[in-house]
């Protein structure tokens, strides 16, 4: 098929590269313009463009997709179909119906659930006991649109947000390309009106741990926001990273160093398997805790 691929991070790679691999003659990638990294904020292509550069496929980069001249511009590609995946912008009606498929979408979560933009996150954190990708066609709603493929996996007790986001990838470039081979033939199923929830982006204020909380939700959040954007805590005046966890038994106050990395919470305990310090690198916590005395108590 003729296809449009639009994606910016790296969860959208894979499937680029699946698409190619298939045969699929990718006529163009939407990706969003390069932004500034790094010390020194030099402006740098997004995972997508790097990649669809790589291959020698044709990159554009539009800041929007409201104005008719780029609206044009996509419609003269004469795609078959465009899939989008974490593309980052809105479609408008006019992107949304000009291939002659219209626009798939791959999802990271069992739609309903978790609508929008943080769907891995928010599954963890909610605790979740499975999620899964969803092949969606899109129309003009917030993920609203008619469901073609779906597949469901269980969440591992210890699976941060980054583990599953690569099983996810790979299931969703898997996916679509099996709904492209079939995609006259699979039937569009509408999403239930029932079971809608909402995956709001992560808030900064959202990352510190609070300590008083059950030892099952600290590990969730810790879990659900590893690597990026790091559930943190109050380390001697230090801000530290705590990148991955496990729930561990023990009691104490909540905060409370109980031996190692295994933290005391409002109810239950934590262990720490991995952390982070500022401007270090992240390590396991055997290598954390060397030549770092840890108070009694975190905050």
């Amino acid at each position: 098929m003729k296809v449009v691929f639009m994606g910016t991070p790296e969860f959208s790679v894979p499937v680029l590269e699946a698409l190619v691999s298939a045969g699929h003659e990718v006529v163009c990638v939407y990706s969003q313009p390069p932004r500034p990294a790094g010390r020194g904020k030099r402006k740098r292509p997004s995972p997508v463009q790097a990649k669809a550069e790589e291959l020698g496929l044709q990159v554009r980069c539009p800041v929007s997709l409201k104005g008719a001249e780029e609206q044009a511009e996509f419609a003269a590609l004469d795609a078959d179909v465009a899939v989008v995946v974490a593309y980052g912008l809105i479609l408008p009606q006019a992107i949304l119906d000009a291939p002659v498929q219209g626009c798939l979408n791959i999802h990271a979560s069992l739609l309903p659930r978790w609508r929008g933009a943080a769907p891995i996150h928010r599954a963890i954190m909610a605790g979740d006991i499975e999620t899964g990708v969803c092949i969606m066609q899109m129309d003009a709603g917030l993920d609203t649109g008619d469901v073609v493929l779906r597949e469901a996996t269980l969440i591992g007790k210890e699976e941060t947000a980054g583990m599953l986001l690569d099983r996810l990838s790979e299931m969703g470039a898997r996916l679509i390309c099996d709904a492209l081979e079939r995609l006259e033939e699979l039937p569009r199923a509408p999403q239930p009106p029932s079971g809608v929830s909402y995956a709001e982006k992560i808030e900064k204020a959202e990352a510190r741990i609070d300590w008083t909380a059950s030892s099952e939700e600290v590990d969730r959040k810790i879990r659900g926001l590893s690597p990026f954007p790091g559930a943190w805590c109050d380390v001697a005046g230090e801000r530290v990273k705590l990148l991955q966890s496990r729930l561990v038994a023990g009691m104490g106050a909540p905060g409370e160093v109980l031996g190692g990395l295994r933290i005391a919470c409002g109810k239950g305990a934590v262990e720490v398997l991995k952390a982070q310090r500022q401007g270090k690198r992240a390590m396991e916590a055997e290598e954390f805790l060397r030549g770092f005395d840890l108070p009694a108590r975190l905050s």
